[in-house]
């Protein structure tokens, strides 16, 4: 009958795959390995007896279109920030609107001595969202070739196909500012969660910049309000209304697709029977599963995530209202040529002099992730991303190597500070400084991302690269049966829902063509 499909994984782009298959009438399955649901878009208590539920991998969101929010008619508020980002350097810094106006204007006049990188910077945002504008509708779309996606884009922007996908970001940015500081700054968004300078010849700054910036033609990043498991139980709570089966604690053993089924093996030996799979797994676990050999090099996940709680937030040296800081992102060591040093240094396998890394504050545009108790003892939580930290950096002693770039964070931290950060941090109910540190290798082991790689793979273009592809979804695999909804599908990363959608479209298109 053709009515029936097992989804291997939990995350968020599996809960969204059942909710539109479900809605389809078909009769779905979710196989999830752990105790809860979400994968990496999940909240937690992480600090014995206390009530602060954070974002303890993935924490803001931008990618997620407004069109699948409406289309699964979802319960979720995502918050937008007054403040895009805040940069200290010495006794300064450089404070960014959300929408830069005069304010912005000042600080950048104060802060590099003139406003040409200010003009810059704005000239260079409007043709991103020119960018955005048009390759935002086309995810939720069969895939464009190359060559018809270069004509779009051609029609608003005669070099942007140059600026943005042919010739490095970091040489484009370098050509478009002044400051070393303000092209690091805007080369951040290219190396999060992947491993490059941005001057890397495959590009894969470029990618990682532009799914940066196009969520939602806007490219703003807002704030889940709840935290980041709000998104995922808004999935959970619509895929169990239309009927969906979720089954937690059911790790899978073996996947097997033949002619017309798909056997998965879970939970020491029970069997699911379904007529198609979709896969939230990485492709490499996938292909374990399927006793199949993985065909490509797994690259490394290349970022520390950083959780804290703070009793109070610290004062900065530069004299900004730290509520106005930290409610944005806040740059730490990112200047351009801070971080090319500290990619050199981890290519060579070294834990880098200066470590760049980035902070922000959920509490401060939505505090109901605390206890009504911690609310009015103004604490607040604190979110680090660390770059540069490849998983081959800890493969050895990596416990102390952890607590090795930990302090070296938290010191990082206090050159910007008046107050030390550990005078700040709250205690458990144990004594212990609300710190959680987690390299690439506690991501794999707590969420199955291969080498803590948070994309599961390099980000791809979001176009055809080959005839084949032109019409796709880009979630089709090997096997006519099996569809992929991770980050490693075309148009995956970032919690966006996005492969979850596309891989059960691809899905209900090919059901409708056997019919015929």
């Amino acid at each position: 009958m053709n009515n029936s499909c097992v989804i291997l994984g939990a995350g968020h782009n599996g809960l969204a795959a059942a909710c539109y298959l479900a809605k389809a009438g078909m009769k779905v399955t979710v196989l999830e390995k752990n105790l809860v649901y979400g994968g990496a878009a999940i909240s937690a208590e992480v600090f014995a007896g206390v009530k602060a539920r954070l974002s303890r991998y993935s924490y803001l969101v931008a990618l997620m279109p407004k069109e699948i929010r409406e289309e699964l008619d979802i319960d979720l508020t995502l918050l937008s920030r007054n403040i895009s980002s805040f940069t200290p350097g010495g006794n300064k810094g450089l404070l960014v609107e959300r929408s830069p106006g005069e304010i912005t204007r000042e600080s950048f006049i104060e802060f590099t001595g003139s406003d040409e990188d200010f003009e810059n910077w704005i000239k260079f945002y409007a043709r991103v969202e020119k960018l955005a504008q048009i390759i935002a509708p086309t995810l939720l779309k069969p895939l464009l070739g190359k060559t018809e996606m270069k004509s779009l884009i051609d029609q608003v922007d005669a070099n942007a196909y140059r600026d943005f996908f042919e010739q490095p970001i970091g040489k484009t940015i370098d050509e478009n500012f002044i400051s070393d500081t303000v092209k690091g700054i805007v080369l951040t968004d290219a190396l999060i969660g992947t491993f490059t300078d941005g001057f890397d010849q495959e590009l894969l700054g470029n990618r990682c910049f532009l799914y940066h910036l196009i969520g939602d033609g806007t490219g703003e990043w807002k704030v889940p309000k709840g935290g980041m498991g709000a998104v995922t139980d808004a999935l959970y709570q619509k895929a169990v209304t239309l009927g969906v089966e979720v089954i937690l604690d059911a790790e899978i053993t073996a996947v097997e697709i033949g002619h017309d089924f798909v056997e998965v093996v879970y939970q020491e030996g029970k069997r699911l029977v379904a007529d198609y799979a979709i896969s939230n797994l990485a492709p490499s676990k996938l292909a374990q599963l399927r006793s199949s050999e993985y065909q490509k090099l797994q690259p490394d996940g290349s970022q520390v995530k950083m959780n804290l709680l703070l009793k109070k937030l610290p004062r900065l040296k530069s004299g900004h209202d730290p509520r106005q800081a930290f409610a944005g992102t806040f740059h730490i060591n990112e200047s351009l040529s801070e971080v090319r040093t500290a990619f050199a240094q981890a290519a060579k396998n070294q834990i880098p002099d200066v470590l760049p890394a980035e902070i922000y504050c959920h509490t401060l545009t939505d505090d109901s992730i605390l206890s009504d108790g911690l609310k009015a003892a103004g604490y607040q939580t604190i979110t680090l991303f660390g770059l540069m930290m490849k998983a081959s950096l800890f493969d050895e002693d990596a416990k102390a190597k952890k607590k090795l770039v930990k302090k070296k964070y938290l010191n990082q931290i206090n050159q910007f500070l008046l107050d030390d950060i550990k005078d700040c941090l709250a205690n458990d109910a144990n004594g212990e400084l609300c710190v959680e540190i987690k390299i690439p290798q506690d991501i794999e082991a707590s969420v199955g991302l291969p080498r803590g790689h948070i994309f599961h793979e390099d980000l791809k273009w979001p176009f055809a690269e080959t005839l084949e592809e032109v019409g796709t979804w880009g979630t089709e695999t090997d096997h006519p049966r099996l569809f992929m909804a991770s980050s490693a599908a075309k148009r995956g990363g970032g919690v966006s829902a996005i492969t979850g959608r596309n891989a059960a479209m691809a899905l209900l298109q090919s059901r409708e063509n056997s019919k015929i």
